[in-house]
């Protein structure tokens, strides 16, 4: 496929380190007795490996660094771009009702990647701060290096599971992304489980041996490796790395947030002779749900209860990973560890299982998923029974190769939409480039009909600043107006498949709506919702520091042009 932006010069890495674990079981000092006697080679190696999968929090109010460095989170070692040096990066933490202040600081300095970047919270809706949903040109010209950015916002009453990642071109796919968790210390549901901390959530994601520029990455990138919580083993590499284990107390019930970070391909989440029991989708609490397995797509956050009931012992953790192009692809195997994590029992000896993997018979089915309060979606209860009906047609230019939404391919502008808005464009239709904006008027229900079966598929689809209902899901021919579910990122399905969505505009601002394929993004899955555009600039008051953001990294590619 073609990028939407150039590909710099390739800058090798040959690094081969192994990564092990390092002991928890040693004194503070006598570590750092330790460190200062080593050589700086192996500090390096050491401290390397510390940041990989880490899983300390920060938040509401904290700095967020953006660095390069070099880690090697399934034995191969490359350089990356992460939040606040780890892989992935620290979780972002709150209370319901916390207002969010993240100082984001561009300290980005590896030229064979992005340089500048923009940061995406996704699922929070931003109401009133639509400048700080972080998509680049649509809400925010990017941060530069050496310089900072203060993400403000306020979270209202929003509580669950979320993340964050970089918005600018590919660059969440070389290593920036991480979790967020809202805690609501009312949660209806928290008779459910026992434990529930930063040591409960667990990120799935793919992983690149080369970085999102390089000429490996053009047409269908293919990842290495699948991670849980940052580590992982890629077929053929070193079969000593070690993988993440999630610790249980025998008689415990933990509640796990899952979020998928991945850049590409869905996952088939189980763990070994254990139920789950779903009660969060996308921010959203439903009815509990039991299953044993569920497929979860790049965007998509679930919560869900294990009751450690078992015997005593190690189980496996498996994500694994579905490749849209070739499901029978050799990273999707679970052999010699790869795509899996353990879950250990307090007492249990320290090793991998040694059991084999259990037979799986209830799996997530979208349509049993029912939201726990307000659940019937806006609007009549029958197709087409919204103030607003749109059909998106997503086709594929076999030309050029780029993706196209109701004939327009999305590219990003020199000015962001926000921006222009601000600027005087009152309307959609005023908005360059041209074909990519869609009007809404305010407070009307809006319902999208989007076909499945385009190339590249299962394409997980987001709307940015809202919830929505799913009122037809990929693999049912039926409609649900009474309870379907509510989620920010749907599946779209087979050609078979044509997945409905509804959901109110009430929130002003320009919103980007696109494939959480990253690589899909990049050539053109897009458009831009425009809501309520006359009352953006009385609804969404900007900082003199956004002001500033154009200018800036104008002058940044001018000076690296």
């Amino acid at each position: 496929m073609i990028t939407a932006h150039s590909s710099p010069k390739r800058i090798a890495r040959t690094y081969k380190t192994n990564l092990q674990d390092t002991p928890t079981n040693i004194s503070p000092v006598f570590f750092l007795q330790s460190l200062t006697k080593m050589s700086s080679n192996s500090l390096v190696v050491i401290l390397t490996s510390l940041c990989v999968g880490a899983l300390a929090a920060i938040g509401p109010v904290a700095d967020l660094p953006i660095v390069n460095k070099v880690i090697a989170p399934d034995g191969f070692s490359r350089s990356a771009v992460l939040a606040g040096g780890t892989f992935p990066g620290p979780v972002i933490t709150a209370r319901k009702g916390d207002r969010l202040k993240i100082n984001v600081k561009d300290e980005l300095s590896d030229s064979s990647m992005d340089l500048p970047t923009s940061i995406h919270w996704h699922g929070l809706f931003q109401k009133t701060t639509n400048y700080a949903d972080g998509a680049a040109f649509v809400n925010q010209c990017p941060i530069i290096p050496k310089h900072s950015f203060l993400y403000d916002f306020d979270t209202r009453n929003q509580a669950g599971t979320f993340w964050y990642h970089s918005h600018f071109a590919t660059q969440y796919c070389d290593g920036l992304r991480g979790a967020i968790v809202i805690y609501d210390d009312k949660d209806p549901q928290k008779y459910l489980y026992d434990v529930d901390d930063e040591s409960t959530v667990i990120t799935l994601a793919d992983w690149y041996h080369y970085n999102s520029h390089d000429p490996e990455a053009q047409g269908n990138p293919t990842w290495a490796s699948g991670l849980i919580n940052g580590k992982g083993r890629f077929p053929g590499g070193p079969k000593n790395v070690s993988l993440s284990v999630v610790n249980v107390a025998h008689g415990k019930r933990y509640r796990f947030r899952l979020v998928q970070i991945s850049c590409d391909p869905s996952f088939i989440f189980s763990i070994q002779q254990h139920l789950l029991t779903i009660i969060e989708v996308d921010g959203n609490n439903v009815h509990p749900l039991v299953v044993d397995n569920l497929q979860i797509f790049p965007g998509q956050r679930y919560s869900v209860v294990l009751h450690a009931n078992q015997p005593v012992a190690n189980y496996w953790i498996h994500s694994q990973p579905i490749d849209p192009y070739n499901i029978t692809s050799v990273v999707s195997s679970l052999s010699g560890g790869q795509n899996s994590a353990i879950l250990r029992y307090a007492g249990a000896p320290p090793r991998e299982p040694k059991t084999t993997s259990s037979t799986l018979r209830l799996p997530l089915v979208e349509t049993n998923l029912h939201p726990l309060n307000n659940a019937r979606a806006p609007g009549k209860p029958v197709p087409g029974g919204a103030d607003i009906n749109i059909l998106l047609n997503i086709t594929i230019d076999p030309t050029v190769t780029h993706f196209v939404i109701n004939n327009a391919t999305y590219a990003p502008p020199s000015v962001p939409a926000l921006l222009q808005i601000l600027s005087g464009a009152s309307a959609a239709q005023d908005l360059l480039p041209k074909g990519s904006y869609f009007g809404l008027a305010p407070n009307k229900v809006v319902e999208l009909s989007i076909p499945g079966g385009a190339f590249g598929g299962p394409h997980p689809v987001h709307l940015h600043g809202h919830a929505f209902s799913v009122v037809r899901s990929a693999g049912n021919a039926t409609y649900n107006f009474d309870n379907p579910v509510v989620r920010d990122v749907v599946n779209l399905g087979e050609t078979t498949d044509d997945v409905t969505i509804r959901f109110v505009t009430d929130n002003p601002g320009p919103w980007f709506f696109h494939c959480h394929i990253d690589w899909h993004l990049s050539v053109g899955f897009a458009a831009v919702f425009v809501e309520d555009a006359p009352d953006i600039p009385s609804r969404d008051p900007i900082p003199k520091a956004w002001q500033d953001l154009c200018p800036l990294y104008n002058k940044f590619l001018n000076s690296t042009s």
